[in-house]
């Protein structure tokens, strides 16, 4: 089983979950996903510095480095126009429910990052629903319950206990990789397992 923590706000965990499927069906094994609140994760560990949105020069070379890494995985990368992922992220443990998890995560992750459309926005998370079939009320008014906030909350301070600090993080046992790029060593490890 491999564990993997994203946060819908984070493009690099688009980036990641644009491989990840590829890498585990080679191996046979399943994913869970993992949705955490990554600003509370950082504060988790006393890393309180600013937001890459909030420097300027660093979201510059940040913005080119995320579309050279979309070209390479053959995917569109659109920075969406705000940056609120509570309710999509809450809105996992409704899919959850369903046992739709990685089709959640991909429409999610396509309409956000992959179309640029907003995180919050009404109208893209009822049209996730409607795309999966669901009873669209029943899913918005989850997104903002009692319910979906407390497995919201397990799964980051879940997240928190085994020392993730950022996203995305693949967890394998006791291993861990952090960041899109690190996908090649999961890769290897897997391998190194396999053949073992």
């Amino acid at each position: 089983m491999l564990s993997f923590y994203f946060d819908f706000v984070s493009p690099f965990s688009y980036l990641a979950s644009i491989r990840l499927p590829e890498i585990v069906q080679r191996y046979g094994i399943s994913v869970s996903y993992k949705p955490i609140d990554i600003a509370c994760a950082k504060r988790a560990i006393g890393n309180v510095g600013p937001s890459n949105r909030d420097m300027p020069v660093k979201l510059t070379h940040l913005s080119r480095d995320l579309q050279r890494w979309a070209q390479r995985y053959g995917t569109p990368l659109k920075f969406p126009p705000s940056f609120d992922s509570r309710r999509l992220n809450t809105g996992f443990f409704y899919a959850a429910g369903e046992g739709r998890e990685a089709e959640y995560v991909r429409r999610a992750f396509h309409l956000t990052w992959g179309m640029g459309q907003a995180f919050s926005d009404e109208t893209v998370l009822r049209g996730i629903a409607s795309e999966m079939g669901w009873n669209v009320d029943d899913f918005m008014q989850f997104t903002d319950s009692v319910n979906g906030a407390n497995e919201y909350k397990q799964s980051i301070d879940e997240g928190i206990a085994r020392s993730v600090f950022g996203v995305p993080m693949v967890v394998i046992g006791d291993e861990m990789w952090w960041g899109n790029d690190r996908l090649d060593f999961v890769d290897e490890y897997l391998q190194s397992r396999a053949s073992n």
